[in-house]
């Protein structure tokens, strides 16, 4: 019998190193997946994504393929390529790009909520805005609410309900 010697040091840094094959296929179909998302932005965006030249050659030339088992094989050659740099500045940028959207449908989202209480609750909304934004200008909100239910009423296009949004934003967009 052979004794071996008692490295646990090692084993532990080896073990720490080893990547299961299904990890490794979990982060392949990540990277290929951030090169389909990135391929689905516009020109101009992508082009704002710092990317290595061979990705960015590798996604312009999968923006003229048409054929669907030759669009297959290049997002493979992404795939591969992203494997092997810094995915995390990538998608960093990435998120930075696609998020701003998401606020600003949140914000518009928000705005709309505001218009809708003012149309059905009247003064009380009109009071909670004015805590919230007290340069509002109360008589011109009023005035824009009674218009509004008057056009409502004489089955007309909402021309003051637009008229409130807009002024919401306005209102919204001075302090941000």
């Amino acid at each position: 019998m052979t004794n071996k010697p008692n490295n646990t040091e090692n084993d532990e840094s080896f073990d720490e190193e080893i990547i299961s094959k299904s990890q490794r296929k979990r982060d392949a179909t990540a990277a290929q997946d951030l090169g389909k998302n990135i391929l689905s932005l516009s020109q101009d965006a992508q082009n704002s994504i710092a990317l290595p030249e061979t990705l960015e050659k590798a996604l312009n030339d999968a923006r003229r393929i048409k054929k669907n088992s030759a669009l297959k094989r290049q997002l493979q050659y992404i795939g591969k390529l992203m494997r092997s740099i810094d995915l995390e500045p990538i998608q960093a940028q990435y998120l930075k790009l696609t998020n701003h959207y998401d606020k600003d449908i949140k914000k518009l989202h928000h705005l709309e909520k505001w218009r809708d209480r003012l149309l059905l609750e009247g003064d009380k909304a009109l009071e909670d805005l004015l805590h919230e934004k007290p340069n509002a200008d109360r008589q011109h909100l009023r005035q824009l609410v009674r218009q509004s239910t008057k056009e409502s009423k004489l089955k007309k296009p909402p021309k003051s309900a637009r008229e409130i949004f807009k002024y919401l934003k306005t209102l919204f967009e001075e302090v941000d």
